[in-house]
Parts: C-alpha cells; sequence; structure tokens
C-alpha cells in the first residue's frame, strides 16, 4: 500500500510541475493581441496630445482678445503693441509650441492677434476684437479662428468687418 501511494503521490507531483508557466504560443498570442490594441489607441492617443497642445493657443489668442477689449474699454482704442505688455496680461509671446504676433492690429477698428505654430502637425488660430457701431452706441466683438485645410482663417478681415474666417462660419471659442 506504502508503495502505491509514494506513485501516486509522485505523479501529482510530476503533474503539478507540467501545470505551471505557459506555452508560447499562449504567449506569442497575447503579445500579438497586445500589439493590436496599441496600433489602434496610439493614433487616438497621439490626436489627443495635439488637442492639448493646441488648447494652448485658444486660451492665449482668447486671453489677448478679451485684453484687447478691456483695454479698448478703459483708452477708447485697441493696442498695436505686439509684445503684448500694453494689455498686461503677462503673456509670453512665444511658447514650446506657438509664436504669438499682436502686431497687426488697428487702433481705431480692432486688435488682430495670430498663434503661429512651431510644429508642423499643429493648426494656427487667429483672432480679432473689432469695432461694432449702432448708431452712437459702440460696442466690441471677438472671433477665434483656425486654419485647416482650405478653410484657412483670416482674422485680419474681421477687422473690416467681416463676418467669417475664411469665407465661412466659424466654430466662436468667444463672443
Amino acid at each position: 500500500m506504502k508503495t502505491e501511494f509514494k506513485a501516486k503521490f509522485l505523479q501529482h507531483i510530476n503533474k503539478r510541475r507540467q501545470d505551471q508557466g505557459f506555452t508560447l504560443i499562449e504567449l506569442l498570442v497575447v503579445i500579438i493581441i497586445i500589439g493590436i490594441l496599441s496600433a489602434i489607441a496610439l493614433p487616438a492617443f497621439l490626436n489627443q496630445a495635439n488637442k492639448a497642445k493646441q488648447s494652448e493657443a485658444k486660451q492665449y489668442v482668447s486671453s489677448m482678445n478679451k485684453g484687447q477689449q478691456a483695454f479698448y474699454a478703459e483708452s477708447s482704442k485697441f493696442s498695436v503693441d505686439p509684445t503684448g505688455t500694453e494689455l498686461g496680461l503677462g503673456i509670453k509671446t512665444q511658447t514650446t509650441n506657438y509664436q504669438y504676433d499682436l502686431s497687426k492690429g488697428n487702433t481705431g477698428t480692432g486688435g488682430v492677434v495670430s498663434a503661429k505654430p512651431l510644429v508642423n502637425s499643429l493648426k494656427g488660430y487667429g483672432g480679432s476684437v473689432a469695432l461694432v457701431t449702432a448708431g452712437e452706441a459702440k460696442t466690441t466683438t471677438s472671433i477665434i479662428c483656425q486654419e485647416g485645410g482650405s478653410n484657412t482663417g483670416n482674422a485680419g478681415d474681421l477687422a473690416a468687418g467681416a463676418t467669417a474666417c475664411g469665407g465661412t462660419v466659424p466654430d466662436p471659442v468667444t463672443k
């Protein structure tokens, strides 16, 4: 009886050793599945990273537009200072992703700001603040345009009274 018990015990231990670990085919299947999932997820991740970088430009252009509106409310003219120091915003004229230019403004009719991308995968932005007159009442309005394909925005047209960027109605970020 003892020898039969010993044989069964040794068979059980040997079987247990064989059940441990993964086969090469199992490992290859898992690696292939992970590769397919990462190939699907990587482009989506990179797109989200570019959107996050572009939100910097939208925020800066929006801040400069609001600064122009506040400057006009205080001094009845728009700033043409290319550095934006007159606006008192403390915003850099160049970051890692964009270069900002405020030099295209007109003191009487409006102010224009552009965000030129320093990285090819990013889109450029333009913003404009224009003076709107209704009878004797005067107010300012602002808009942000995003470049892209044949719909490249030209925010400079807004200071001249145009109501759209690049011939189409833009998706306004601020008003």
